[in-house]
């Protein structure tokens, strides 16, 4: 007789594709779009080699299943990952929503470095840029990356709505900001979108911005929703990055950390084993339930991933089966920062 604890409501194993791809809506006043959208910056970057024709297939492939939102920033390449996408939309672009973002800086001498600039001169070269690599004449969502401490948060939105209705963006939205940048953002030109870092190992979002985000109707957009792939369970040692990988350099992969973690997820994997799905799925369904304003973006190369963080959409947690998992993953069980001091001080709290 089976006794798992879950309130599984899914009788097949492996989990299957749901068709057509249930649907959350972007914010109170977007389009109503695929509930999993794609992160893309890996297929160019920071997760160690990529593989072009993989890249483009698994683009098609999350096109033809119904995944509606592809996620790109000017610098991830940089500028690279933009080029990437306006060849895999060619010819659909009616298909997707396209999300791109301004604001980091990056100096090719020092390609560890980050500088932030979210003036609107800035802002009006950059959208440009993006619009030509993308090859399209609209960015359906255009994030500031950074809050910039030099400029007002006034301003560079201000700049944007500008953008807004020269027809160059149709929605905006910021990425790690805290509350209070939202309220103020958002007071200049309604926020369709707020993107940060939100997974079992990372809560900060959980201590005001998806509240705020809640009140005001903007869509809370959920970037490594698998902890930067290690909720996958797929992880089990530092070694197996490449070196240049970005994650040889995250204080969460080192050392003591990096086994202390390794525990956390192991448990994952046993309560997914009990649930018949993946300690991957099993992660993405828990950010799902934390409220239909979340749209997580979880990144991958592969259709094989892809396929499986699609199935998880099929999986539905009770709430005694979500608080088996907080129980098992609480808020502060995490070791280490998410990311390396100088870059943790860009993000805006």
């Amino acid at each position: 007789m089976h006794t798992n604890h879950f309130s599984n409501s899914v009788s097949a194993s492996p989990l299957s594709l749901p068709q057509p791809l249930p649907q959350r809506q972007l914010g109170r006043q977007g389009p109503w779009i695929g509930a999993l959208g794609l992160g893309c910056m890996g297929m160019s970057e920071f997760y160690g080699s990529s593989d072009e024709a993989q890249s483009l297939a698994t683009l098609q492939y999350a096109i033809d299943h119904g995944v509606s939102m592809l996620d790109t920033a000017d610098m991830y390449g940089p500028y690279t990952n933009e080029e990437l996408l306006g060849r895999a939309i060619r010819g659909q672009r009616d298909k997707v929503l396209i999300a791109s973002k301004f604001g980091i800086v990056r100096d090719p001498a020092q390609p560890q470095s980050r500088g932030v600039n979210a003036s609107p001169a800035y802002l009006r070269t950059s959208v440009e840029g993006s619009l030509r690599r993308l090859g399209t004449e609209v960015i359906d969502l255009y994030y500031l990356h950074r809050m910039d401490p030099q400029v007002p948060i006034e301003d560079t939105v201000g700049a944007m709505a500008d953008l807004v209705n020269a027809g160059k963006i149709r929605y905006i939205g910021l990425s790690e900001a805290s509350a209070d940048t939202i309220r103020r953002a958002h007071a200049v030109h309604p926020l369709t979108a707020v993107q940060s870092e939100y997974s079992l190992w990372t809560r900060d979002p959980e201590d005001a911005v998806l509240e705020c985000c809640r009140q005001l109707g903007i869509a809370f957009v959920a970037y490594s929703p698998l902890g930067r792939g290690f909720l996958s369970g797929a992880i089990r040692s530092p070694e197996q990055f490449d070196a240049d990988d970005y994650r040889r350099h995250s204080p969460r992969f080192q050392g003591e950390n990096f086994t202390k973690n390794l525990q956390l997820v192991t448990q994952v994997e046993q309560l997914a084993e009990q649930y018949r799905c993946t300690a991957s799925q099993l992660a993405l369904v828990w950010v799902l339930a934390q409220g239909e304003h979340i749209i997580p973006i979880p990144g991958t190369r592969r259709i094989a991933n892809l396929a499986t963080n699609l199935a998880a959409l099929s999986l539905r947690l009770s709430a005694a089966d979500l608080q088996r998992l907080n129980a098992v993953f609480p808020p502060q069980a995490v070791a280490g920062s998410r990311y390396p001091e100088q870059v943790m001080a860009m993000v805006n709290r």
